[in-house]
């Protein structure tokens, strides 16, 4: 079975990791690839609402609930004391696509883009004690690295990047944008 790359944007709080991955997912689209997203979250999330039946499936127990509609599917699985699914665990249950961009994890063993915003400077640097960090993206100057330095607005560069570290080319082979 074919795995896509994965690629990980990772930075600390209020770096911009949601607005960037937001905005290379609609650039690698656009270019035709097929862009799954794996989101990481410190805190408790729930995309259900009390008293919809989905809810009231999971609060009387189900380990796992399927939300069908013909628009959208979404699946959800209680752990109900289990650990948190690793990475991995959670890669190989995404349908197939081309590319798969991880937001957060920034202690992944996977090629990384760091986000620093001169604003937000919480926590050092990622990259000098990070081998996976391959990029850097920053609203403001980087000093002594040896990684390229994107600006945060760069979002054609970073997607060129990111599509060149992880072997695809410019453009899905046969897509043609004038008729996206």
């Amino acid at each position: 079975m074919h795995k896509p790359p994965v690629f990980g944007i990772a930075g600390w709080k209020n770096s911009g990791k949601t607005t960037m991955t937001e905005r290379l997912v609609a650039a690698i689209t656009a270019r035709g690839f097929r862009v799954a997203t794996v989101k990481h979250a410190h805190h408790a999330v729930d995309i259900d609402q009390e008293g919809t039946d989905s809810h009231r499936h999971r609060a009387a127990g189900a380990v796992e609930t399927a939300l069908v509609s013909g628009r959208r599917w979404a699946l959800m699985h209680e752990l109900r004391g289990e650990a948190e699914p690793s990475l991995d665990q959670i890669l190989a249950r995404l349908s197939p696509c081309d590319l798969v961009l991880v937001e957060g994890y920034k202690r992944a063993a996977l090629p990384k883009l760091e986000l620093r915003r001169a604003a937000a400077t919480r926590g050092e640097p990622l990259s000098p004690g990070d081998p996976h960090v391959v990029a850097i993206a920053s609203d403001g100057a980087v000093a002594e690295t040896a990684l390229p330095v994107y600006h945060l607005d760069d979002i054609d560069g970073i997607a060129g990047f990111i599509l060149s570290i992880c072997g695809l080319s410019g453009t899905r082979h046969g897509f043609d944008q004038t008729t996206a």
